[in-house]
């Protein structure tokens, strides 16, 4: 007899799994249905033939010799990575004032969030996110099993927390917070989310995601790491990555900053030695150098205010940008439009039925870009979003 696993030596599936899966005639096996109807993670799309590629909000940078040196050597392609990244959690932990536990470092900053969403929300439970915004957000839910509950943008492509406020109910598990938001360009002022927070019950995570925090320039933006000891809500975590700013974005490590206790759940449901020994040399090495490497922030930085206000000047509505990357609302003409671009050698990436982000790449990009905008924005219907043409 099989006692307690008698369904299993039987080959029987337990009765309550049997309307939960699919049987999709394309699919050769079972799988949740809400998967099945899920379209996997597109990345942007990759520039040939000396197209500026600017489509992945990457670093037009190439590392500092000194961070190449330090991949280089470390060469122990045999040995595992230490688990823990502990060296780099110390490092960050001394930076930012917290001890050690309350850092934890992961492939990329994506996939602590999944992490983190796994952890706390499961079936019946519910994710609260701005939309449009990071487009992983409404799988990582999905993945978990929850519901996503999508908040439309305001007008002006910022985040509504008055409306967010208002969708939590005692499903809600996580709520993320996206600044600057990712792919529409404006951030959260610190006054906007220490509000915000208020209004969220104390035992629901609240994410900041605050990928391109080394680009803001406003002043009044807000800072998820701006006091010593990290967080000052014990519900608050902070994501940071070092893709973006730092160049790092093919080694994949990031990192986040928060209670204790909470990241040793993200850490339970993490996949082990997801970070190569390369990329926590390469993030140290990348620290030690990090004066120089935001001076080089600070050039894409103004690249980016002069992309906008040049898109702005040839008749485009484009939001507050504090990101590597711009916004065209495009709406209804997106794939037209990102079609134009692409001719003429700009890969950028578009959202079907809503706009265009353009990362800031490298400087001789910026003039064709203006120069596709400009012939382009003329052939928007009157009354269009995008359009800022008298």
């Amino acid at each position: 007899m099989c006692g307690v696993h008698k369904r299993v030596c039987r080959g029987i599936r337990p009765a309550h799994r049997l309307d939960k899966v699919t049987e999709a005639s394309d699919i050769p096996i079972r799988v949740r249905p809400e998967i099945a109807a899920l379209p996997p993670y597109k990345q942007g799309k990759q520039a040939t033939g000396g197209a500026y590629k600017l489509s992945s909000n990457e670093n037009p940078f190439d590392p500092l010799p000194g961070v190449l040196d330090a991949v280089h050597a470390a060469t122990s392609l045999n040995r595992y990575p230490d688990a823990s990244a502990a060296r780099l959690r110390e490092r960050l932990a001394e930076r930012f004032g917290v001890d050690v536990e309350s850092v934890h470092i992961g492939a990329g900053s994506v996939s602590i969030l999944a992490q983190l969403v796994l952890a706390t929300s499961g079936p019946g439970d519910e994710v609260i996110y701005a939309w449009r915004s990071f487009e992983a957000y409404p799988w990582l839910a999905v993945v978990a099993g929850a519901t996503a509950v999508q908040i439309p943008l305001t007008s002006e492509a910022r985040h509504d927390f008055g409306a967010m406020t208002a969708a939590i109910t005692d499903r809600t598990r996580a709520i993320i917070v996206c600044s600057p938001n990712n792919p529409t360009g404006p951030v959260v002022t610190q006054a906007e989310f220490d509000a915000f927070v208020a209004t969220v019950p104390a035992d629901v995570l609240v994410v900041l995601d605050e990928a391109y925090a080394e680009f803001v320039t406003d002043a009044e933006a807000v800072n998820g790491l701006r006091e010593p000891g990290g967080p000052v809500r014990e519900n608050v975590v902070v994501l940071r990555t070092f893709s973006k700013a730092f160049g790092l974005a093919a080694l994949r490590v990031g990192y986040a900053v928060g209670h204790r206790r909470i990241l040793d759940a993200a850490r339970s449901t993490a996949i082990p030695l997801s970070v190569t020994a390369h990329a926590e040399e390469a993030a140290l090495a990348s620290l030690a150098a990090e004066s120089e490497l935001l001076e080089r922030v600070g050039a894409i930085a103004e690249r980016r205010d002069r992309l906008a206000a040049g898109l702005r000047d040839v008749g485009w509505r484009v939001p507050e940008a504090q990101g590597n990357f711009v916004w065209l609302p495009t709406g209804d003409e997106t794939m037209d439009v990102a079609a134009a671009f692409d001719d003429a050698g700009l890969i950028v990436r578009p959202f079907a039925g809503d706009g265009i982000r353009i990362s800031v790449g490298e400087e001789a990009a910026v003039e064709n870009v203006l120069r596709i905008a400009a012939s382009v924005v003329k052939d928007l219907p009157e009354g269009h979003p995008g359009r800022g043409l008298a």
